[in-house]
């Protein structure tokens, strides 16, 4: 019937892609200790709301939604929080009265480079032993990884 022999996966291919989804499950370990080193005021998911804004620009809510892949009623509480504060602004959108334009302010690229400085003096803290090929390495099949899906 056309095309080529149908393959199986070897029981070492198995295992090899079995131990990757434990070690990405252990990620989320990661993340967590991370989240702990952020300021109080500003959660986790307050903290990927001004990540993605400031790396796509102004959007609306419904798009913010989908880069997060949560609820609309999420992003619209880490909105809230995030206004209250200043970090970002809601403005009207020109094309569309009901909606509202999200925008990073001053004070939310303040709050991001804050951030910036405290993951990273985290991960050289953590990773003080690994080798900086290592950390090259990492850098790399990480976003290999992330290429992929």
């Amino acid at each position: 019937m056309g095309g080529g022999p149908v393959t199986t996966p070897t029981a070492q291919s198995t295992t090899r892609y079995e131990e990757l989804a434990r070690q990405l499950t252990g990620i989320g370990a990661v993340r967590r200790d991370l989240a702990r080193i952020l300021p109080p005021d500003c959660p986790p998911g307050a903290a990927g709301v001004l990540t993605v804004l400031d790396r796509h620009g102004e959007m609306r809510l419904s798009r913010l939604t989908e880069f997060m892949a949560v609820d609309i009623s999420v992003s619209s509480r880490h909105v809230a929080h995030l206004a209250a504060r200043g970090w970002i602004e809601r403005e009207t959108d020109p094309g569309d009265g009901r909606c509202r334009i999200l925008r990073l302010t001053d004070a939310g690229r303040a709050v991001l480079g804050e951030l910036g400085v405290r993951y990273t003096d985290a991960l050289e803290k953590a990773l003080a032993d690994w080798s900086p090929e290592d950390i090259d390495a990492l850098n790399t099949l990480l976003a290999r990884l992330r290429s992929s899906f």
